[in-house]
């Protein structure tokens, strides 16, 4: 998992001005990732804001990551299912952001989870919600 830090293992992720910086898990499968998000110049409309894709892009590589981080072995989310985002105040180039994401539930082969982006004031910029399918590994289930 370490070498997701930084650019989540997505180079799109650094170009936007996304980091992630830590993650863990709390209790037994309830993985967390936070980062910082600096708005580049190349995540913004022509008057400094940030562009909704580019919340939804930073929201869900979080909610992956934080997955991720609940995972053991080489078990991994293979996909986003659905993924809903909700933007509340609008995020600027010049200002810095804290992102991050958790896991509400992690299934055998389903994973919900939910990432923010809040603002130096901790007010909520924008949130996501998301399902995500998770592969696991065979050899973990037996057969029936």
């Amino acid at each position: 998992m370490d070498r997701w830090l930084g650019d989540g293992g997505m180079a799109i992720i650094g170009e936007l001005g996304g980091d992630f910086v830590t993650y863990g898990v709390d209790g037994e499968d309830l993985g967390w990732v936070e980062g910082t998000f600096a708005p580049a110049a190349l995540a913004c409309n022509p008057h400094g804001t940030v562009q909704a894709g580019v919340h939804a892009v930073l929201l869900d590589a979080a909610m992956n990551f934080a997955i991720n981080a609940a995972l053991v072995g080489r078990d991994r989310t293979n996909s986003t299912i659905e993924i809903a985002t909700e933007l509340m105040r609008p995020a600027s180039h010049g200002e810095s952001y804290v992102v991050r994401g958790e896991v509400v539930r992690l299934a055998r082969q389903v994973a919900f989870a939910e990432a923010t982006i809040t603002n130096a004031k901790r007010e909520m910029v924008s949130r996501a919600t998301g399902t995500f399918l998770v592969h696991r590994e065979a050899a973990q289930f037996p057969s029936s």
